[in-house]
């Protein structure tokens, strides 16, 4: 049984309602309450909230990754209503086949998902408008706007064309992950396909170039997705900060997209930041049921039993049933709560400090959990920091000023 003060924080966290539907022996004076709440709405605002990684939903987006009413996770509304004073959308694509067909293919989701965050910042120029710079960024919110800046993730799409960076960095661009599931030619994959396949151990040649690419352009790099050795190699080339994007902590879920103590470390140690995302696979533990359930559903799709993420293999598949695998792997996941996301935060704020942590949701791509299902849902996360006893300082550093400091950096940086 939850201990009073336990339980008390845990009610809390899931919203005041539901602590006084859920424990109401346990619910706060009016006042109390009243006191919290407008606590909650000045430091939200204050830490001018920003998401460091959203996926593009697209009209053929799997209905796995849309909301309940089918939608976005982060709809313009969502946004505001949550509070969100900056978004990043990237624009991901998977990886496929190595050949001339696989890389256009790629290349062409990544074109229209880049259209589409125009045309959306274009349709709704009286609330979002597009930031090129930590400048444009401060500038936007002055003008009571929302800011959205571009990101990159994949770069499978651009072959073996390093070149290509310059392009879609004149297109807005200004940050940058070189992996998803699986490795490309820049560089490997935390999540392989085959377990162990590291070809490059770590960055290609081409890999280490774009680094310095990316540094010229004063474009922040994501290390999120890359493996051990890949991060390490571009933490050490990189002339300023990194970024993790979107990762949680290994040494709380096993989860090869997790990130070890020791990558935190390194991170850190260059005045990075890691963003941690509300995404169950990667916050919940996983009870001892899980492996032999998963395994079961894996070998039915033609999969080995064994795995080391959950949606490793998934790029095998074809389209219809990547979306069918995707959908039953992640029902076998458990369902993370707003304490679980707590819980790594805190992980990380104790292991390297508070200027190094950020909030990175993966919105729109399977993330969202109980308690911060959605944008809309951005303040129950400052009411649990600051049932935490987070200052409002460190609260506004961990939703946008480590972010901001990094992204200055960059520029800083950049020839």
């Amino acid at each position: 049984m939850l201990d009073r003060n336990h339980a008390a924080r845990h009610a809390l966290c899931l919203g005041l309602a539901a602590a006084v539907a859920l424990l109401p022996s346990l619910a706060l004076p009016q006042s109390d309450a009243s006191e919290l709440e407008r606590r909650v709405r000045e430091v939200h605002a204050a830490a001018t909230p920003l998401d460091a990684h959203v996926d593009v939903l697209m009209p053929t987006t799997p209905g796995i990754y849309r909301t309940d009413d089918g939608v976005s996770q982060v709809t313009v509304d969502k946004l505001i209503a949550g509070g969100l004073a900056t978004v990043t959308l990237a624009l991901q694509s998977p990886t496929g086949a190595d050949t001339a067909e696989g890389v256009a293919k790629a290349r062409a989701e990544v074109d229209a998902k880049l259209a589409r965050v125009h045309m959306l910042v274009e349709a709704n120029s009286d609330r979002l408008a597009l930031a090129r710079t930590s400048a444009d960024i401060e500038r936007i919110h002055a003008d009571g706007k929302i800011a959205v800046l571009i990101g990159y993730q994949n770069a499978y799409a651009l072959g073996t064309d390093v070149s290509l960076v310059d392009r879609y960095v004149a297109e807005g661009v200004r940050v940058f992950a070189f992996n998803h599931a699986g490795n490309n030619a820049f560089a490997d994959s935390s999540r392989p396909g085959v377990p162990g396949d590291e070809p490059h151990r770590g960055l290609s040649a081409l890999g280490r170039a774009a680094v310095g690419k990316l540094n010229d352009r004063g474009v922040v790099i994501d290390v999120s997705q890359l493996t051990p050795r890949g991060l390490m190699q571009t933490v050490e080339q990189s002339r300023a900060p990194v970024i993790a994007s979107h990762s949680a902590v290994r040494s709380l879920v096993d989860e090869t997209r997790n990130l070890s103590d020791a990558e935190m470390d390194a991170i850190a140690a260059k005045g990075g930041v890691v963003h941690v995302p509300p995404f169950n696979t990667y916050l919940a533990p996983r009870p001892p049921e899980f492996v032999a359930k998963l395994g079961e559903i894996r070998t039915g799709f033609g999969l080995p039993a064994a795995f080391k993420g959950v949606l490793d293999d998934a790029q095998r598949l074809d389209g219809a049933a990547r979306g069918e695998y995707t959908s039953a792997a992640l029902e076998t996941v458990p369902r993370a709560t707003l304490e679980d996301y707590l819980e790594h935060i805190d992980y990380v704020v104790k292991r390297i400090g508070v200027d190094h942590v950020g909030i990175g949701t993966d919105f729109d791509h399977g993330a969202g959990i109980i308690g911060f299902k959605d944008a809309s849902e951005a303040p129950n996360l400052t009411r649990g920091l600051l049932v935490r006893g987070y200052s409002a300082a460190d609260i506004a550093k961990i939703w946008s000023g480590n972010f901001m400091r990094v992204m200055r950096a960059a520029e800083a940086a950049a020839r």
